[in-house]
């Protein structure tokens, strides 16, 4: 009985050669559809129509052409059965030995701007997703394509049986993956254009939560050596690598952070992070200003950190970057002369951020024991209008661009998280410690470490002060005025420290919690 093969995919690369081999090599006849039947003939190959197959036109435009029992009975019927067998034969089905199916571009089709919905729905694939699931539940028998990068592989396995099995399992598996996340990308499709959505769609968290990513990269490791890890999504679209080793797990938390806190200014900014938190954080007329100011905020902690800055990277900086170790440097552009200077650190990754500097996420996805929590991406700073000056003294001019400026950075590090500012400067940062007047401890030693003093500058708290003790200990160090959210059942207490130092402090009414 001839080996019969049905072809018919959008994806014509490497087909015509593929058809070529099976026919000259192996002895398949063709079955085909449409714009691949006709790319087959024209190219000498001898070809059947589906629909001179099944004795059925092709009819609504094409939407029914190979939704028929002789096309999935003959992808479906077990070879070991004797009475399927018996019934395909009874009912003149064929059959059908390899499949190959790429689905219509729907993924490609939404992402263009502008798509019409009725372009949308007319390019979602039903007769191919159909064949390849009737394919690979029954891949013991059938082998099954939907990637053509898997070409050489079959031809490889029907010249040596002995990988067919094998093979065809792997095929299968990649079937479901391909169907499962051409599904998602439809439901979110939808999910998006509700016309009359309701309260679950409205607020952006649908009652099921539809997720499929695409493994992006291999990761040499997790966050440590012993754990296994992969990229997945298009993290790549977002970012161009110029140079260095290949990024890590680390690297990659890392360059999100930075881009996220970056996104906050607009004037010329250098940011430095280690593990996530901004070490430095500086802003000024010109980035070389800007980098002196973060860089003596902490020049201990930078080292095998990541630096990022929001304007085009150039000599002068490169230059003064290049003095020390550093993992990443992310920029919207890197002059020719940075690049020639950063060029002779073979390992330092250097990232473009292709869309500009601010990347944007709507949604933040954890995950958890038994599933992912899913939250809006704190994108905000809170209503400055409502913030509301609790103590006597009013704060300056001067401390209220400082608090500002602390505020945006403080929202960006690990809570419990202190800022000390003056100016656009962090001049000590302390992050993650159980107890906020540790964090500020933490912050007023790294300050001295850096030989900063502290006197007449600004504290920022992304929460709370629930006791006057961390208020006390900023004010001992000399911080003349504080931002905080308020809302603590001892804020008279907090209040009138301040007060009885001379303090000035606003309360924002917004927390920016990051755990």
């Amino acid at each position: 009985m001839p080996k019969l093969a049905l072809l018919s995919v959008s994806d014509k690369r490497g087909l015509v050669e593929f058809a070529t081999a099976l026919v000259r090599q192996h002895g398949y006849t063709l079955l085909s559809t449409g714009g691949t039947a006709k790319l087959l003939a024209e190219k000498g190959l001898p070809v059947t129509e589906v629909s001179q197959h099944t004795g059925f036109p092709e009819i609504m435009e094409g939407r029914v052409k190979t939704l028929h029992p002789k096309i999935h009975g003959g992808l479906l019927c077990r070879r070991d059965k004797a009475d399927h067998l018996a019934q395909a034969q009874r009912n003149d089905i064929t059959l059908i030995d390899l499949v190959v199916v790429n689905l219509y571009p729907f993924e490609q089709t939404v992402a263009k701007p502008g798509v019409h919905f009725e372009e949308a729905i007319e390019n979602i694939d039903i007769g191919g997703p159909s064949m390849l699931r009737s394919a690979a539940k029954n891949h013991e028998s059938v082998t099954v394509v939907v990637d053509a990068g898997d070409y050489d592989a079959v031809l490889a396995a029907f010249a040596d049986e002995a990988k067919l099995p094998a093979l065809r399992r792997r095929l299968a598996l990649k079937v479901f993956q391909r169907t499962g996340a051409y599904d998602t990308a439809i439901a979110r499709y939808l999910e998006a254009q509700a016309a009359e959505p309701d309260l679950e769609a409205l607020s952006g968290f649908p009652g099921t939560l539809s997720l499929s990513w695409k493994k992006a990269q291999a990761l040499r490791y997790g966050e440590n050596p012993h754990q296994k890890a992969a990229l997945y999504g298009t993290f790549h679209d977002h970012f161009a690598q110029l140079q260095g080793k290949e990024l890590s797990y680390n690297n990659i938390l890392d360059i999100t952070a930075a881009t996220y806190l970056i996104g906050e200014f607009e004037r010329p900014t250098v940011a430095i992070l280690k593990h996530t938190n901004p070490c430095g954080v500086g802003s000024a007329d010109n980035l070389i200003d800007a980098w002196e100011k973060a860089y003596a905020t902490d020049r201990q902690a930078p080292f095998g950190g990541i630096i990022v800055v929001n304007q085009t990277l150039g000599a002068d900086l490169a230059t003064a970057i290049a003095e020390i170790f550093t993992e990443v440097i992310i920029a919207p552009r890197f002059s020719d002369e940075a690049l020639a200077i950063f060029a002779k650190k073979k390992n330092l990754r250097l990232m473009i951020a292709k869309g500009g500097i601010g990347a944007d996420a709507l949604q933040e996805i954890r995950s958890v024991v038994g599933g992912v929590l899913v939250q809006d991406r704190d994108r905000t700073l809170g209503d400055v209008k409502e913030f509301k000056v609790v103590t006597k003294r009013q704060p300056t001019a001067d401390e209220w661009a400082a608090m500002m400026f602390g505020w945006k950075v403080g929202k960006h590090v690990k809570s419990n998280s202190i800022v000390y500012c003056r100016g656009e400067q962090t001049l000590g940062v302390g992050a993650g410690q159980m107890a906020r007047v540790d964090s500020s401890r933490i912050a007023v030693w790294k300050a001295g470490e850096a030989k900063l003093d502290l006197r007449g500058s600004v504290v920022c708290s992304e929460a709370l002060f629930p006791f006057p003790d961390g208020l006390i200990a900023a004010a001992d160090a000399g911080a003349t005025a504080a931002i905080q959210p308020g809302g603590a059942m001892r804020d008279a207490e907090v209040i009138a420290a301040a007060d009885a130092r001379g303090m000035a402090m606003v309360f924002t009414g917004s927390r920016h919690f990051k755990h």
